[in-house]
């Protein structure tokens, strides 16, 4: 009987537990998480520390998942190595186990500025459940927060404390809020409605200091500005877990490199979720697409892999939906150009309206879509993107109302008609 061991208990862990059962009823699985929770949705905890919804709606899976499938679940353990020779894993309590098929499915953890003051009580990331939970104990006694990044994580976590009754105060080092998924008009829609519901944003800023003797009292910015504060929020970006195989002989570069099966440069290892590289089609090259779809397909194909299947990954598109006090936001493949020469863009904007629209095209193909305030388009968007769609011939239809699929191919099949009538 073979031994699958499974690092890691969200997104792509448990799409691989359960893709391994469909082919394997019999063999061992063991899932080791270094949290104390089973699975549940990460990006669900901003709603929960909001109070939108209650704790068991956070739970990814039922109570009884984890016998249902008979996996043996190991919480509060952290893998502090692997060694691909031996076939072995280490844990922090250390003891080791044994594999036949390993899956790294360690996610990220957030990055925390090297400044003064950062260990103070009071500060934290926002990633986990038990994250949510302690700045949560707080909330009774906070006033104020501040929260340092404004990316997707930061700003829900600002939504959050704002829908708490908190003064909040954003953070950022661009010019811009979302700076990684949208270009600056988009972004401005955004921070426009976020302040309409008095979330304070400065751009162009960044904390210098925590203050305060033990507990947080005060964040100083590069510029000598003090602002006062119950609690700060780090959300200046990931960084994927990828500790435990450095020097192992596992190949990394950003993350974990993975090949098309997710199957890493050494035997009976896989790589999913948040700590995983893959080709960005989009792109051209390996990146690291941190998102929970991404991380539920590639689980589901390197555990299929795994128990003998033969899936090909076709790679993973940026790919980001938002939306914060009603006004959705999708984000898609490229999102801003760094050569005008090698790109067009085709853009509508209404401020009345909240709606703005940009598409990305490159050699009549389409590689990037940013919609604020209407979305409806964005499921046809991303087929283009994904299959290469050549749009020259209906490129400048492409912004209009309720455009779809079937359209797109009355199109196409006029163009070709077009074509035959000169042959």
């Amino acid at each position: 009987m073979e031994h699958f061991i499974i690092i890691g208990n969200s997104a792509a862990g448990i799409a691989a537990v359960e893709e391994i059962r469909k082919k394997d009823k019999k063999s061992k699985i063991t899932v080791v998480s270094d949290e104390e929770y089973p699975s549940y949705c990460r990006c669900l905890i901003s709603y929960y520390l909001a109070g939108d919804i209650k704790e068991e709606k956070v739970r990814y899976r039922a109570d009884n998942f984890y016998k249902d499938n008979d996996v043996r679940l190991i919480l509060n353990k952290k893998v502090i190595s692997v060694d691909p020779k031996k076939s072995t894993i280490s844990l922090s309590d250390k003891k080791q186990e044994g594999y036949d098929h390993l899956l790294i499915a360690t996610g990220s953890s957030p990055k925390f500025p090297d400044i003064s003051g950062i260990k103070k009580r009071g500060v934290f990331g926002f990633r986990t459940m038990a994250d949510a939970k302690a700045i949560g104990a707080l909330l009774p006694k906070a006033k104020t927060a501040c929260i340092l990044g404004g990316g997707l994580i930061g700003l829900k976590a600002a939504y959050a404390l704002k829908k708490k009754g908190l003064g909040v105060k954003v953070i950022i080092k661009s010019k811009q809020v979302l700076s990684q998924v949208l270009d600056f008009d988009a972004a401005g829609f955004v921070q426009n409605r976020l302040e309409e519901h008095g979330i304070e944003i400065l751009t162009g800023k960044d904390a210098a200091e925590v203050m305060g003797e033990n507990d947080v009292e005060a964040v100083r910015l590069d510029d000598g500005k003090v602002i006062n504060a119950s609690l700060v929020i780090v959300c200046k970006g990931v960084s994927p877990n990828i500790d435990l195989v450095k020097g192992s002989g596992v190949k990394i570069l950003t993350g974990i490199v993975a090949g098309e099966s997710l199957a890493t440069n050494e035997a009976n290892i896989y790589a999913a979720g948040d700590v995983c590289e893959t080709f960005d089609p989009v792109l051209g090259k390996p990146a690291v697409n941190a998102l929970w779809p991404v991380a539920v397909e590639q689980g589901r194909i390197a555990g299929a892999n795994m128990a003998g299947g033969k899936i090909a990954y076709d790679g993973s598109i940026g790919m980001n939906s938002l939306e914060f006090f009603g006004l959705p936001t999708v984000s898609l493949g490229i999102h801003k150009v760094s050569d005008p020469k090698d790109c067009e863009e085709f853009k509508v904007s209404n401020a009345a309206s909240s709606i703005y629209k940009k598409l990305i095209l490159r050699a009549d193909r389409l590689v990037g879509a940013v919609l604020v305030g209407d979305i409806r388009s964005s499921g046809l968007y991303l087929r283009l993107i994904r299959e290469k769609v050549d749009v020259s011939a209906f490129k400048d239809k492409l912004l209009e109302e309720n455009i779809s699929y079937p359209d797109i191919m009355n199109f196409i099949k006029d163009q070709k008609d077009k074509e035959n009538m000169y042959v």
